[in-house]
This record gives C-alpha cells, sequence and structure tokens, in this order.
C-alpha cells in the first residue's frame, strides 16, 4: 500500500491523539460530489458531511458543515450567528482563506479557526467522515471529537 503523506488536518489530529480512520477514492473521473464520495468510500449518505465556508455582512468568516445531500439555509444561519445576511464565500477566495481546495476542504487545519457549525445531527451518528484536507481523501472519526478539534456548535443549519 502507497504511503498516505499526511495532511494538516491529519497532523492536527495525530497531535490532539484522536483517533481516526482515512479512506482514499478515485478522483479521476471527477465524481468528487459529497454523495459520490460517500459511495466511493462505502459510507451511509447522512453519516458525511460537507464543509462549506461563509462570511457574514460583519466580513466575519464562518465554517458550516452539513451533509453531504442537504443544502445549508442561509437564512438559519444568519440568524444563529446574529448576522443580518451571509453569504456562500466565491470558490476562487477557498484556498487563500482557508488554505483547502474545493473537494478537499476539512473542518479541520483551516489557516485560522474559524466559528464553526455542525448540523445538529450529527450528535446522534456513532462516527463522522468528512474531507481529510484533500481531493480523494476523507477521514472517518468520532463526532465529539470532531467538534472538540475544532471548538464547534451544532444547530439547526439545512432547508
Amino acid at each position: 500500500m502507497a504511503k498516505i503523506s499526511k495532511t494538516n488536518a491529519m497532523r492536527i489530529l495525530d497531535k490532539e491523539k484522536i483517533e481516526y480512520k482515512i479512506y482514499t477514492y478515485d478522483i479521476s473521473d471527477d465524481m468528487t460530489d459529497g454523495i459520490s464520495v460517500a459511495l466511493k468510500t462505502g459510507k451511509m449518505v447522512e453519516e458525511v458531511y460537507k464543509t462549506l465556508v461563509t462570511q457574514g455582512l460583519s466580513k466575519t468568516y464562518y465554517v458550516f458543515v452539513i451533509p453531504v445531500d442537504k443544502e445549508l439555509d442561509l437564512k438559519k444561519i444568519a440568524t444563529l450567528t446574529k448576522e443580518k445576511k451571509i453569504d456562500m464565500i466565491p470558490m476562487k477566495d477557498l484556498l487563500n482563506i482557508t488554505g483547502y481546495i474545493k473537494g478537499g476542504c476539512s473542518p479541520v487545519g483551516m489557516k485560522k479557526l474559524f466559528q464553526t457549525f455542525f448540523h445538529k445531527d450529527i450528535i446522534n451518528l456513532h462516527s463522522i467522515t468528512v474531507s481529510g484536507g484533500k481531493v480523494g481523501m476523507q477521514i472517518e472519526l468520532s463526532p465529539n471529537d470532531l467538534i472538540n478539534v475544532t471548538k464547534a456548535h451544532t444547530g439547526d443549519l439545512i432547508k
């Protein structure tokens, strides 16, 4: 088996002594949407979460982590963050803001620890799978460990 080079997310989890499993998947078919990733890694769709980065009217960045088959509710999250308005950041800004690219954006190990929220259903899961910090790589870990390492909150985030 080829040695997997550690991503920033994995280095942080290692440093915090948090157990995780690594899943890699083929990206040559360009099928890197969340549902395809769940199928490729043999995970149930409701256990695989995507990481979305937003910016409020106040210019504050927020990270929202929701099930891959759901849509972020911008009105709910504006209320939750006490922002008048909140929008997704432009995709071209993702790398500069987070250090990650589309399809490889992990809630762990961004350039800064942004205020992070997980959809409330995370607490009902035995494990959660999120991007490992690179396209083609997912990490599975305990929801509690993920919440703790990202200093996150939970809330109702989806439509």
